[in-house]
């Protein structure tokens, strides 16, 4: 495996056809305030790679051509938060999607551990380190515990999702996930347009 750090954009055509994992690092969790530092792929073949950006430099044209392309399915844990970013920063629908935090609290009704850590042991048994998940990632240059835990949040995403597709089906709620992972583009343009913490199907 092999981690390739990109300054600005993909250098070019750098993926196999099918599915991409997608990941992002931001100075925080709100879109608006906290920018884009890094987006991470893989295309489950060994390889991931990082496309770090400096503030206000977004222009990654081969980077939007990925993310956007309606032909290439997108898998993420927990896809609102980066579509929500890569549309706020990038001005593209990174779609269609696969959320495997959806998808695990769909079939994995057991537990109310749905983060990627708990879920990768489960099932397919590995252990990710999640030491890096609040470092800088706006810093000058990124520490090789940064780009091993980024190039980590999209390396067994594919593998994931090959177990969670066999269980949304034996429990008969593919269909149910599939209406979620349509609306969450919708979802994370409410978020960004101030309805982040707003239920607009509550009563009240």
């Amino acid at each position: 495996m092999t981690v390739h750090l990109h300054e600005g954009d993909l250098s070019g055509d750098v993926f196999a056809p099918g599915p991409i994992a997608v990941d992002s690092e931001t100075m925080g969790l709100i879109p608006g305030r906290d920018r884009l530092c890094l987006v991470q792929l893989s295309d489950g073949q060994g390889d991931e790679h990082l496309v770090r950006f400096r503030p206000g430099d977004y222009a990654a044209p081969n980077l939007k051509a990925v993310l956007a392309d309606p032909a290439r399915l997108k898998l993420y844990h927990f896809a609102r938060f980066d579509l929500a970013v890569i549309r706020h920063y990038l001005g593209v629908d990174a779609a269609p999607v696969f959320c495997t935090k959806i998808a695990s609290k769909l079939v994995r009704t057991y537990t109310d551990r749905h983060g990627l850590k708990d879920l990768l042991k489960e099932t397919v048994g590995i252990e990710i380190s999640k030491q890096q998940q609040s470092s800088d990632w706006g810093a000058d240059s990124l520490s090789d515990a940064q780009k091993e835990y980024a190039a980590s949040d999209v390396r067994y995403l594919h593998r994931a999702h090959a177990v969670l597709v066999q269980r949304l089906e034996r429990e008969g709620r593919t269909a149910m996930a599939e209406a979620c992972f349509q609306f969450l583009p919708t979802r994370a343009a409410l978020d960004l347009a101030g309805w982040a913490e707003h239920d607009i199907f509550a009563h009240l």
